[in-house]
């Protein structure tokens, strides 16, 4: 498929499907590689050439590329952006059978159709909550109470840095359950943790200087880095969680460091309090920012979560990021960043100019759900389930795939990881597990740049009642055990 095509095709289905414009032109992509009219080899268009030509925001291209990556579509190449998946169809076609493509597609004959809509796919996807046990009742009372409140003033456009309400409930909650130091003012309300990094990435670094990644690292990073035209450096990843060498200290100085320390996502592990302090005093040595991304700590298994990076030093230079997408759902769309006191200003002039806020009840809402006590009530009663459920995973992991996959340990959280032990890719696993409306993600989707591969998958059990559980853990070692 040649770039005219794809601009026709993604013009048909434009006008025919409702779809977001990212959402349309990752269709658009998957459909044809799963039809085998883009072979493997294809190298796609850059993301500011193919917004050029469909007329769209290149965000919209950087996020569609994303995507395919993640699902093992697509693979980013020194050449660019390179199709590595070409559909059934194009297996059978591809000659003698010699590929491990052709391989894999024969022992599967049997699987249904590959064009199963993930978005179904309830099972395993990462940082999910648990809907079905979210208190709703309670919820809407706090609603109410909010419309209640509100008079004509409140119908416009809300203050861009959040409802004074909210700003001063998070800051009062997170002072006492994660240690931040901060004041009212030092609270911004966001659309979610995607459109945090974001705007510290465009406040906090120019294009071209360098940017440091965990690797393997959250994709939504990744975007906000490529896309404001940042130099990524990935750092590798231990049991300590991010570990840059002295060289990456010496050659690629950093000017933004993006870290996920309660919780490394995806693979789980915490960053020790001497690697926060060490990471804390070279990042001011360099002149560096630190974006900590806080976002599922309140699930901490085995007693209370490690302080913030950000609450270790009164002068620190942290941007702290958090979200109520995991907390509470991820319809509600908000999230906060508390920005050091020397940027508040900064910060707040660029959002007066770029943002009008909305959601001023929900916003209210949110803030009379925390001073209540439900907040904190709810968040007891989800570490409890989550935790259950992580036992479940567990056992019913061992049960299935005891001899293919290896637990990384795991201090809690909405998701674990796990690695391959038997010779298969994960995207191909992953490819397969479509087929059966099972959406796994692979490691290697998180990978950065040219760090360190990974072979496994990113395994969300939140939202999964322990009889689901059990049943995609049969399934996933039934579809493992196949393509062994």
């Amino acid at each position: 498929m040649d770039l005219d095509l794809l601009v026709a095709a993604f013009a048909a289905q434009k006008r025919t499907a409702g779809y977001s414009q990212q959402d349309g032109l990752y269709r658009c992509i998957r459909d044809a590689l799963l039809d085998g009219k883009m072979p493997p080899g294809t190298r796609l268009p850059s993301t500011r050439t193919l917004a050029q030509e469909l007329g769209i925001a290149r965000n919209s291209v950087v996020y569609a590329y994303e995507r395919l990556a993640d699902e093992g579509f697509v693979a980013t190449t020194r050449a660019g952006t390179v199709t590595v998946w070409g559909g059934r169809a194009h297996a059978r076609d591809d000659g003698a059978g010699d590929g491990p493509a052709v391989r894999l597609a024969d022992r599967v004959a049997g699987l249904e159709n590959p064009h199963a809509e993930p978005e179904r796919m309830a099972p395993f996807v990462p940082g999910l909550p648990s809907l079905d046990d979210f208190p709703l009742a309670q919820w809407r009372r706090s609603i109410e109470r909010a419309w209640r409140s509100i008079g004509p003033a409140q119908l416009a456009y809300g203050p861009p840095e959040g409802m004074p309400e909210l700003r001063r409930a998070v800051a009062a909650y997170i002072r006492v359950s994660r240690g931040v130091r901060c004041e009212t003012a030092q609270v911004f309300i966001t659309d979610g943790t995607q459109s945090s990094l974001e705007l510290c990435a465009r406040m906090l670094a120019n294009p071209g200087e360098n940017g440091w990644l965990e690797n393997p690292c959250y994709s939504g990073a990744r975007t906000a880095f490529r896309s404001t035209g940042l130099r990524i450096v990935p750092v590798e990843v231990d049991g300590d969680g991010m570990a840059p060498t002295d060289a990456q200290w010496r050659d690629s100085p950093p000017r933004l460091i993006y870290v996920t320390p309660s919780h490394q996502y995806p693979l789980g592990s915490l960053m020790s309090l001497r690697r926060r302090s060490e990471l804390l005093d070279r990042a001011r040595a360099h002149d560096a920012w630190i974006i900590e991304d806080d976002y599922d700590s309140e699930f901490r298994r085995g007693g209370q979560p490690l302080p913030a990076i950000q609450g270790l030093s009164a002068d620190a230079r942290v941007c702290y990021l958090g979200t109520f997408s995991k907390t509470m759902f991820p319809g509600l769309r908000l999230g906060f960043m508390v920005i050091p006191p020397m940027l508040v200003d900064r910060f707040g002039n660029t959002l007066r100019e770029l943002v009008h806020r909305g959601h001023s009840a929900e916003q209210l809402a949110m803030a009379d759900f925390i001073e209540s006590g439900l907040f904190a009530r709810h968040l007891r009663k989800m570490r409890t389930l989550y935790a259950h459920r992580r036992d479940c995973l567990d056992a019913m992991l061992a049960r299935h795939l005891g001899g293919s996959l290896t637990v990384r340990a795991n201090p809690g959280g909405m998701h674990l990881s796990a690695e391959l032990t038997v010779p298969l890719s994960d995207a191909d696993v992953a490819r397969y597990a479509l087929a059966q409306r099972l959406r796994l993600h692979p490691l290697s989707g998180y990978r950065v740049g040219d760090g360190r591969a990974y072979n496994g998958f990113v395994l969300g059990y939140a939202g999964l009642r322990e009889p689901v559980i059990e049943h995609a853990a049969a399934q996933f070692g039934r579809l493992v055990e196949q393509l062994s």
